[in-house]
């Protein structure tokens, strides 16, 4: 397995829509593989392809290490290939987010409290998860991130503005993480 770089908030490719996958081969295993590898050692609870520079309606979420602090049911680590919200309730919730391709910056995000959402698995078998809490919120998130949404686009302008200087200094390289970053123009022509 190998941990990969992260693309930052700015890179053109997060704003893509992904393709679906056809099928299950070696070279997705292995993908799902490091992109687990790579949420773990970054301490993120999500992670979409896109963000690692792939192109592809894949991500994966382990949100039990919030879900314990929440009491919400337990999971585990999935793999969520092709997935698609079935359904999302009308009650909506405010939380705060963040993102490792927004590195140090968290605001408030209301989304829907409870989803459907039908995937395929590692297996690449159909599946459907009805679910609530953290791990609702976090499927919501990386499910955007697969549709060329950044949690930033669910804020209002004027709070984008408070967060202009922290965006600036991403953009420009100028932020210290844990975690390997693409380097700035690497992902984008």
């Amino acid at each position: 397995m190998a941990i990969l770089p992260i693309v930052t908030y700015d890179d053109e490719i997060l704003r893509k829509e992904t393709e679906p996958v056809e099928e299950l081969t070696d070279e997705i295993e292995a993908l799902i593989d490091n992109m687990f590898e790579t949420m773990y050692n970054s301490d993120g609870v999500g992670l979409a392809a896109p963000q690692i520079g792939r192109l592809l309606r894949i991500f994966v979420v382990d949100a039990d290490p919030m879900a314990k602090e929440e009491d919400d049911p337990l999971y585990g680590p999935i793999a969520m290939i092709n997935p698609e919200i079935t359904f999302s309730s009308d009650e909506e919730i405010d939380m705060e987010e963040g993102c490792l391709s927004i590195p140090g910056v968290n605001a408030s995000v209301t989304r829907p409290e409870s989803i459907r959402v039908s995937y395929r698995d590692e297996e690449f078998e159909k599946q459907e998860l009805e679910v609530g809490g953290w791990l609702s919120r976090v499927i919501q998130h990386e499910k955007d991130h697969l549709d060329g949404v950044l949690f930033l686009d669910h804020l209002s302008m004027f709070k984008r503005k408070l967060l202009s200087g922290k965006l600036k200094d991403i953009a420009e390289g100028n932020k210290d993480t844990d975690y390997p970053l693409v380097p700035k123009k690497a992902t984008s022509k």
